[in-house]
């Protein structure tokens, strides 16, 4: 089975449920790109605007495998000089949303801050993600994903026992507690706006964000359920319910069956006596457990384990790679991933019954016809041709 093509759609209930919004977003990398691409998947109409020269950033890919720059077209503009800044606040007030991740004080010191963007536009959500904050004494240092989820407690975390914590790529500061962080708060401020009429600036930041998401871990801990000791508890792979197995192909399988029943199901499945079996209930037998598991999965390759153990309550799933994923057959069924321009990718979501949105264009599409683009965003004609002719406007 193959990842799905998704067909475009007419009706506005099938061009996705932020269909008619607007945003603004200032080009850059990580978390404020994986925003945009957010809001356009669902519907948003979001024009990026690049710099007039290739800024480098990111790490360069062909540009059908920019996946994060899908779904949007873009219009480079000369921000250094006063009529691209006039042009970017011409688009700014035909907006509903601006988003921006670059460090504190630089889009106040291109002429775009909060304050010359709300007096434009008053009803404008301004979305702002950084690593530390808008404020606070580490507001203006340099970081990246690694080192906001260093401080808000989450890479302690993450690894196993006696080894050193493990970087779990850049998903929880860039990606979960910056982008999806940005899109949340954003979606919530345009509906306050759009009821009240009045906009505001949204400071999303990927240390609060990882530490959002490690509020249950925390709990946890206050509750004395999670010691501070990685590799030692039940969800970081301290217990051996809970843990991905090598098989004897090489593949591994990971198996989670926390509640009773499914350890007894499991233990049932491997035919394993629950009689004799370690009881995991007591922390002090998940070592002899997990070398009986271990010398169990052993024994079969992972494709034996799936054919025994896949769509049972053992909880559990094969560790598929990212070449293998879109092809399992309940990913594929699902649509999970789709093929736009030849590359496969994840598809948009969450889904949605009445307004699904279409299949984003490609990242390869993003560079269209100027002043068509502009036209479309209320910039007049002859105010485009000045731009071109003095080249603050590609």
């Amino acid at each position: 089975m193959t990842p799905s093509t998704t067909k475009n759609v007419s009706g506005d209930q099938h061009k996705g449920p932020l269909h008619g919004l607007r945003i603004v977003e200032f080009a850059g990398i990580g978390p404020a790109p994986m925003t945009a691409m957010l809001l356009a998947d669902l519907g948003a109409d979001v024009i990026r605007i690049d710099r007039l020269q290739p800024s480098g950033l990111g790490i360069a890919k062909p540009k059908q495998f920019d996946f994060l720059a899908r779904g949007r077209q873009a219009v480079a503009i000369d921000l250094k000089h006063p009529d691209g800044v006039a042009c970017a606040l011409d688009l700014v007030s035909a907006a509903d949303g601006l988003i921006e991740g670059f460090r504190p004080g630089v889009m106040e010191r291109l002429g775009l801050g909060p304050d010359v963007c709300l007096a434009a536009n008053p009803r404008l959500v301004y979305g702002r993600v950084t690593g530390w904050g808008q404020g606070g004494p580490l507001a203006s240092a340099a970081g990246h994903d690694l080192n906001y989820i260093a401080l808000s407690g989450a890479l302690h975390a993450i690894g196993r026992a006696g080894a050193p914590p493990t970087p779990p790529l850049n998903l929880v500061g860039d990606f979960g507690g910056g982008g999806l962080y940005l899109a949340f708060g954003m979606v919530c401020a345009l509906l306050a706006s759009q009821r009240s009429g009045v906009g505001q600036v949204v400071d999303a930041a990927m240390i609060d964000g990882a530490a959002t998401l490690m509020t249950s871990i925390y709990g946890m801990i206050g509750a004395g359920l999670h010691g501070g000791e990685r590799g030692t508890n039940i969800l970081d792979s301290g217990a051996p319910y809970y843990d991905v197995y090598r098989c004897a192909d090489g593949g591994y399988v990971s198996v989670a069956p926390i509640e009773d029943k499914f350890i007894a199901e499991l233990l049932r499945r491997l035919d394993l006596d629950a009689a004799t079996f370690p009881d995991m209930a007591d922390p002090a037998n998940w070592p002899a457990a997990r070398a009986i598991l271990t010398e169990t999965f052993a024994r079969k390759s992972r494709a034996e384990w799936c054919a025994l153990l896949e769509g049972t309550d053992v909880c559990f799933a094969p560790v598929l790679s990212a070449a293998e994923a879109p092809h399992h057959p309940h990913v594929a069924a699902r649509g999970t991933f789709v093929t736009i321009d030849g590359a496969i990718q994840p598809a948009p979501g969450p889904r949605f019954s009445r307004t699904p949105p279409p299949l984003p264009r490609s990242a390869r599409q993003s560079q269209g016809d100027t002043a068509e683009l502009l036209q479309r965003w209320a910039v007049a004609p002859e105010r485009i041709a000045t731009l071109r002719a003095s080249g603050v406007v590609r």
